[in-house]
């Protein structure tokens, strides 16, 4: 059995299925108890499950974070929310120097289950310092794990595996799929984390992804079998840690690849899985690994400029096309 409920919403079940189930899970982050979060997503939590386990914070993103990686290394699982991704340079320290590290500098004796929520991405005219893709800049950092879920079933299912694991993890969720309707299971269900997903099959060519941008590949892939060429779409869902062998099985098979991210190219995640491809496995390539990520400018307000910034389906048929040399 299923049923239809937007992503949003499935993030909101996951949240309080999960509050329901463990006591020791709370939220916290800037409006997320009497507004019920700017998106709604926990419209109602204030009122069921109280103060004390859902809390408006200050606009002080390093407090709010720092009190949640204490709250972690006490035994609580919180799950905090930055308004913005952006706003992960507000709290570089609690997250990257101590959330992250905790767990080796102790030798595993304390650990930090929390999970940052993050809301990315462009496309809503929200200018360069609220629009901005930096799954590169949380991957980075040792002792984080990294989550970009495409769909509401993969959002509600990785979310919990998120808050019942041990370590740090930043859950990243692009703004334009909030409101995509889609067929989630019924009932009790998690995804494990480091588990990739083939979103289409193919075998001329694999298209390695995720978050918003699986949802124009799979547009581009369905354009392009019209003229002919079978495109695979490998969604990675899990950025860190990453699922290295799902890569390697639709590689072996394709003998193409591109990789395609919302995020500036320069620097990009993508740029450091064009280069794990290229030195592990070359002997495999009829061609080199392309890149098709956003441009490296900021994002800009102008609504035609924004949609020029970052990848939309026909870039991806035309590097689908140019490395099949078609």
């Amino acid at each position: 059995m299923s049923k239809k409920i937007t992503v949003s919403k499935a993030i909101g079940e996951a949240l309080h299925e999960e509050m329901l189930r463990d006591e020791k899970v709370f939220i916290m982050g800037e409006d997320m108890a009497v507004m019920g979060n700017v998106f709604a997503i926990t419209k109602g939590f204030l009122e069921e499950f109280g103060p004390n386990r859902v809390i408006d914070t200050p606009i002080s993103e390093e407090g709010f974070v720092g009190m949640a990686v204490g709250a972690a290394m006490r035994g609580l699982r919180p799950v905090v929310e930055l308004m913005y991704d952006d706003f992960a340079t507000e709290c570089a320290d609690p997250l990257f120097n101590q959330a992250a590290k905790i767990r080796y500098m102790t030798g595993g004796q304390c650990s930090v289950p929390m999970v940052l929520r993050a809301p990315m991405g462009a496309g809503r005219r929200n200018a360069g310092q609220h629009s901005q893709c930096l799954e590169n800049f949380f991957c980075h950092f040792p002792g984080l794990k990294v989550v970009a879920p495409c769909t509401a079933a993969d959002a509600k299912g990785l979310l919990k595996s998120a808050i019942r694991d041990d370590d740090p993890v930043v859950f990243l969720e692009h703004k334009l799929l909030y409101a995509r309707k889609e067929e989630i299971p019924d009932g009790e269900y998690t995804i494990p984390l480091g588990a990739a997903d083939v979103k289409r099959a193919g075998r001329d060519l694999t298209i390695i992804t995720w978050s918003r941008e699986v949802h124009f590949a799979l547009e581009a892939a369905q354009s392009l079998e019209a003229e002919g060429f079978y495109v695979e779409v490998l969604d990675l869902r899990t950025l860190v840690p990453l699922d290295w062998d799902a890569s390697v099985k639709s590689v072996s098979k394709t003998h193409n690849v591109i990789i395609v991210s919302e995020e500036v190219k320069r620097g990009s995640y993508a740029g450091e899985l064009s280069a794990q491809i290229a030195e592990e496995l070359f002997d495999e390539l009829d061609a080199p690994v392309e890149r098709v990520c956003g441009l490296n400018i900021c994002s800009p307000f102008s609504p035609v400029l924004e949609d020029r910034n970052f990848p939309h389906p026909e870039d991806i048929v035309r590097a689908v096309k140019r490395v099949l040399n078609k």
